[in-house]
């Protein structure tokens, strides 16, 4: 198969089987999480041994911060000296804004930026 339509077409085939197969895996993850009776929202690691399988299920609660709220508050409660014990600050490249500031700005943080090639996304669709 060398041909880019063909290539598309198998990637859509192969995309649809991928989307259904993570469907039905998840009813499957649904069905089990009801039958051993867990709760919606835990984060522990819960383990269950049919014959002949470990099953384990980590549960997990993903939270968001406010970073600037975060800070508002802390500083109204007079609390600011705790936050970095208490969270993590993550630095986060703002590309346009870094693109668009001058090299002698730019130029003396560079090096502590790290770059690579990520795996490229893709999205093919039909013409109708």
């Amino acid at each position: 198969m060398t041909d880019l339509k063909d290539l598309s077409t198998e990637w859509l085939r192969w995309k649809a089987q991928e989307e259904a197969a993570v469907t039905e895996r998840r009813k499957i993850e649904d069905q089990i999480v009801k039958m051993l009776g867990l709760p919606e929202a835990f984060e522990t690691t819960e383990t269950a041994e049919p014959t002949g399988m470990v099953v384990k299920i980590a549960g997990r609660i993903d939270r968001k911060v406010d970073s600037a709220k975060l800070q508002e508050l802390a500083a109204e409660a007079g609390l600011s000296d705790h936050l970095p014990n208490l969270f993590r600050w993550k630095p986060e490249i703002n590309m346009a804004v870094w693109k668009a500031t001058d090299d002698s700005i730019t130029k003396p943080l560079a090096g502590a930026i790290t770059a690579k090639p990520g795996r490229p996304s893709f999205k093919i669709t039909i013409k109708e």
